[in-house]
């Protein structure tokens, strides 16, 4: 079978890689791919909201299952497109992928089920959320604990998470007024500030089936100790220690099967992958949000571990068979992944800098190396992003995949290359 693989960073080529390894996979293409992509898979120019050259080449090519990456064409809608068109293709419709595509749905889905979530508010103007704001904390030096979130899709960057009534003002005129996210912050949501450590639990299903991946956790603020701005995502790991077998079960029973059945009874039913960002407090697990794909960097750990065919998982989920799929088998040794950056992300970075020691870096053992912001430019690799590479190890602990990960990272230069120190250091702290 041919296989396209939709997207052109980290986490498409690590399902472009995982997919290779298929014995029933003849020949894997990644739109529009990167440096990293074109070393497994064949890269084609076509980009990602192009739905009918897309699906012109997948028809031509003899494609029998399209896997889309990125959240922008599911919440377009490219599976309704390629469905049309009579395509096999892995992810939700343009219906159900508002569940990541809108903060308004997702939220009114998750309190009309009853799963447990903050607190929130709708608003469509500045002025209303700015006098909610100061009528309920009417002191200015009071303790202000809301995030303001911009409805629409945001790169990952359109959660503010205030703690004055300055902070929560500000962050309302730059979603409402300033529209530092666009037509995203068309409306936004202001909702309680949940404390405790987050983590991520991806679940694959068919609207039906539900098939539970190890947790994993992320790590969005930009420098050590999570401090910095907000970025799409600097390193993760897997599995996470904070989420226990017990929780784990706790969080499929109340989050992930009523999340797939509210869907289901709004005929607005999931296949794809379902990516539940959560947070660990003291009452239990509360759903911040949701996306509709695989986590980028969360997914590079996660297919680092994973010992089935992958191929087979994805196509049981679009014929609406996973019930069959019952034995997922997993290396019992934990994955860490690094994020390469380029000098000013998350702002303003400059692309075209050569990078050397790939090759060294890849060769270490249980160590891949997975490109996310790269491009080839006269056969040398260079940078085309603001997260470059994930650096991805197995270990036999989370100290040791830790170790061997950022001895990787140490064989690779380029100009302005920066990485977070301290990627998994919360789980060796939690034991």
């Amino acid at each position: 079978m041919n296989v396209l693989v939709v997207g052109g960073g980290g986490r498409e080529h690590a399902l472009a890689w995982k997919l290779s390894q298929s014995a029933r996979v003849e020949r894997v293409f990644v739109a529009p791919g990167n440096a990293g992509t074109a070393l497994v898979a064949e890269n084609v120019p076509i980009q990602v909201h192009d739905f009918s050259r897309l699906i012109g080449f997948a028809r031509d090519n003899r494609v029998g299952l399209t896997v889309v990456g990125p959240e922008a064409p599911l919440c377009q809608g490219i599976v309704d497109a390629f469905e049309a068109a009579k395509l096999r293709v892995f992810g939700p419709s343009k219906a159900a992928a508002q569940l990541e595509g809108s903060k308004v749905f997702c939220k009114k889905l998750l309190h009309g089920a009853d799963v447990p979530s903050a607190d929130f508010h709708v608003f469509q103007d500045a002025d209303r959320a700015i006098r909610f704001i100061e009528t309920r904390y009417p002191s200015a030096d009071e303790v202000v604990p809301v995030v303001v979130k911009a409805d629409g899709l945001a790169a990952g960057k359109g959660a503010i998470v205030c703690g004055s009534r300055r902070e929560a003002v500000e962050a309302i005129e730059r979603i409402a007024r300033q529209r530092e996210f666009g037509d995203a912050g068309n409306q936004f949501v202001i909702e309680e500030r949940l404390h405790g450590e987050e983590a991520s639990v991806l679940a694959i299903t068919d609207g039906r089936t539900i098939l539970t991946l190890p947790p994993a956790q992320d790590h969005k603020a930009a420098q050590d100790g999570d401090t910095g701005p907000n970025t799409g995502g600097m390193g993760a790991y897997s599995p996470a220690p904070l989420v226990t077998d017990e929780k784990l079960q706790w969080i499929e029973e109340h989050i992930l099967v009523p999340t797939v059945h509210a869907l289901k009874r709004a005929r607005q039913p999931f296949r794809g992958v379902m990516y539940a960002g959560l947070m660990m407090t003291h009452q239990g697990p509360k759903a911040l949000e949701y996306n509709v794909r695989f986590g980028d960097p969360e997914c590079q750990p996660i297919l680092m571990r994973l010992q089935s065919d992958l191929l087979d998982i994805l196509e049981a989920t679009v014929d609406g068979r996973l019930e069959e799929i019952d034995d997922v088998r997993w290396d019992p040794r934990p994955a860490v992944c690094v994020v390469m950056a380029s000098e000013g992300y998350p702002g303003a970075y400059e692309r075209g800098k050569p990078i050397r020691g790939l090759e060294e870096a890849d060769g270490l053992p249980d160590v891949k190396v997975f490109h996310a912001g790269t491009a080839l430019r006269d056969g040398q690799v260079v940078t085309d992003g603001g997260r470059v590479l994930g650096v991805t190890a197995l270990g036999d602990s989370i100290a040791a995949a830790k170790r061997q990960a950022y001895a990787a990272v140490k064989c690779i230069r380029w100009e302005g290359a920066w990485c977070r120190k301290d990627i998994s250091d919360k789980a060796l702290a939690s034991r």
